[in-house]
């Protein structure tokens, strides 16, 4: 039995009584079109295999799979703060903010971007899943919200984006920009041409970190990780609608206080 495969971030991995793992798709039991650590419930996986997945991950943390919390995620702008494990039927939400030890934080993804957040002066840590619309919606601002009501304080707080589509990958419409440019009138600095007129290269990772910068979070850096090249690392949304595949697995990035 092979362990997961994990990816880190360097700035996370400095803090002390925080664990994290940004994990790829290497290291579980899933078969076909979620070989193989494909950990989430949310697909047509086998639910025995799904589980077994987040087993293993939770592993990784010593701490049993249902500590393991990831929401029923629809590109909200909706925080929760559990202080227990929650039942088989997950919240809605799109983004975990803890305060204790023996829970661990979860976002799933395949191209939208997961971002770990901590506070290790006040032992709070978060889990959130920042797809363009979420974070155009204000998931990372909920985000941060939600753990400066735990006692964070933003400038305290370092942040890591964790494997998604990349700025070389993100190809959208001209049309994409609008929402973005009424929001924020400079937002076309995170667009560049593409290979036709029409088209446009969005840069989602620098668009989440200029999210957090907003609201304070200056420590924070994307690990560099881009999804939709990568197909023996990670599972990838816009890989499998090119391929005209009727389904994906889920990526899970979790972190924890020890």
């Amino acid at each position: 039995m092979s362990a997961p495969e994990l990816l880190t971030s360097p700035g996370l991995a400095a803090l002390p009584g925080v664990r994290h793992a940004f994990f790829t798709r290497c290291g579980g039991v899933s078969e076909g079109l979620y070989e193989s650590l494909n950990c989430g419930p949310g697909s047509r996986d086998a639910a025995a295999h799904v589980a077994e997945n987040r087993r293993r991950a939770a592993a990784v943390f010593d701490l049993d799979p249902e500590r393991l919390l990831t929401a029923f995620q629809t590109h909200s702008a909706r925080a929760l703060a559990p202080t227990d494990p929650w039942p088989d039927d997950r919240p809605e939400g799109d983004a975990v903010v803890v305060a204790q030890a023996g829970l661990v934080c979860g976002a799933l993804s395949a191209d939208c971007a997961p971002v770990l957040l901590a506070d290790p002066r006040a032992r709070v840590v978060a889990a959130a899943h920042a797809g363009w619309k979420g974070a155009l919606s204000g998931i990372l601002e909920s985000t941060v919200a939600a753990m400066t009501l735990q006692g964070a304080r933003p400038e305290c707080i370092v942040a890591a984006v964790g494997p998604c589509i990349g700025p070389d990958s993100y190809e959208v419409g001209a049309d994409f920009l609008a929402p973005f440019i009424a929001e924020d009138p400079e937002a076309d600095r995170f667009f560049r041409p593409a290979s036709a007129a029409d088209k446009r290269l969005f840069d989602l990772p620098a668009y989440v970190l200029d999210r957090l910068a907003r609201v304070g979070v200056l420590q924070a850096e994307w690990i560099g990780a881009d999804t939709l090249p990568d197909e023996r690392l990670f599972f990838s949304n816009r890989r499998a609608t090119h391929r005209i595949e009727p389904d994906y697995g889920r990526l899970l990035s979790a972190i924890a206080l020890t």
